[in-house]
């Protein structure tokens, strides 16, 4: 593709072995996965070996140092070919808060065994009654001489049955000025007392993903599992999606890519009233609009990946604007692919059923499409900091 050209020949070589392993490996456990809601353990541990776990984490700690647009394009060429085992990659979600925020101490201890694939972290964030309104968590975190002792119920919890690190956000101010005041960050390691992991089943897509409620019942941490600065939590955690928003941007971008390339392959070789259905005129103008959009949508996320590696941060407006349109895209393409499969796709454990059921999720977790088009709004506005906000006037304006 087009956007590939701006990629140099070591990041070329990081797609094109991505690209492999997933075309070899992922069709031996796709089907049975989705169909069990099972998590691949045996393919995350390969993954793991190949070095294409933990990817961003420093080499000083376990991992390689690459850079955004490096791991991004892993988690492209993943989604291309299974959404659902693609999130192997998601088994350091959360480490980003100890990354960022975190002391020596902790990343020394919680970040090696993540990057080398023996162990597993998730973020809990997501409240029954606190979705995209982080502030609106009830989680607690109360001060017990030299401990936090946590209560509270997470729903939605990627990796929440299959963890060995839990990263909580909870309150530790019950009365604070405002909403998003008071919150702090913490870990919990696995088989703390009064942690409690159900498994929820029957999701829509990416199933092969493991996905939890998580309750907290007096579950007492040491106060060095506090993450950052108490009383912080808030803005860590924003600014802890800023960056993960950026992977979903190129999940988006895989799936996307891949449900294109099984439409035009199906339309070159299936007939129709006795030719090709790729040379219907119909068939040509779904296929052309798709990659116009394709190519859009991949140049965005580029971009964004770009931003963040050339100043050490992402911008939130460009994050949110890549998510937005990366994901809407996602959804057009997929649908008109299966459009093109007919009845066919709609059928059994085909590759595009599975897409149109995975790709859903990429407007609603990480913030939804609704919030991520307000950040745009805000950028431009200038009341979140971002490049968006530079709008020079028009002479005649």
């Amino acid at each position: 593709m087009l956007a590939e050209s701006i990629l140099t020949e070591e990041q070329k070589a990081i797609k094109e072995a991505a690209r492999e392993f997933a075309e070899n490996e992922f069709p031996k456990f796709a089907e049975e996965c989705d169909r069990e809601e099972r998590f691949p353990f045996e393919l995350w541990k390969k993954a793991a070996e190949l070095g294409f776990i933990g990817m961003s984490i420093p080499e000083e700690y376990g991992g390689q140092g690459l850079g955004v647009l490096d791991s991004c394009l892993v988690v492209e060429e993943f989604w291309r070919v299974d959404g659902g085992l693609a999130m192997i990659l998601a088994t350091t979600f959360g480490s980003e808060q100890i990354l960022m925020f975190g002391n020596e101490e902790q990343k020394k201890k919680y970040l090696p065994p993540l990057a080398k694939g023996k162990a597993i972290c998730c973020a809990c964030y997501t409240e029954p009654q606190a979705g995209s309104d982080v502030a609106g968590i009830k989680a607690k975190a109360e001060k017990v001489g030299d401990e936090y002792v946590i209560n509270g119920t997470k729903i939605f919890i990627t990796n929440g049955t299959i963890a060995d690190y839990y990263v909580v956000l909870a309150r530790t101010d019950p009365n604070p000025a405002k909403r998003h005041h008071g919150m702090s960050v913490f870990l919990v390691e696995k088989e703390t007392p009064g942690l409690q992991a159900k498994k929820l089943k029957n999701k829509l897509g990416i199933r092969a993903s493991d996905t939890a409620e998580v309750v907290f019942k007096n579950v007492r941490v040491p106060k060095e599992n506090l993450i950052g600065v108490e009383g912080q939590g808030f803005y860590q955690t924003m600014i802890f999606f800023n960056v993960t928003r950026i992977p979903v941007a190129f999940q988006a971008v895989g799936i996307a890519t891949g449900a294109f390339e099984l439409a035009f392959n199906y339309a070159k070789n299936r007939e129709v009233f006795e030719q090709k259905l790729i040379d219907f005129q119909v068939t040509q103008e779904k296929l052309a609009l798709m990659r116009t959009e394709l190519e859009a949508a991949k140049l965005l996320a580029y971009q964004a990946a770009y931003f963040q590696d050339k100043t050490g941060m992402p911008d939130p407006g460009l994050t949110a604007m890549a998510k937005y349109y990366c994901g809407k895209v996602a959804q057009q393409i997929v649908n008109e692919a299966l459009q093109i499969y007919g009845g066919y796709g709609f059928m059994g454990d085909q590759a595009i059923s599975r897409m149109y059921r995975d790709v859903r999720i990429l407007e609603i977790y990480e913030g939804t499409r609704e919030i991520e088009v307000e950040i745009v709004a805000r950028s431009l506005l200038g009341k979140i900091p971002s490049r968006l906000s530079y709008v020079r006037k028009h002479p005649f304006g």
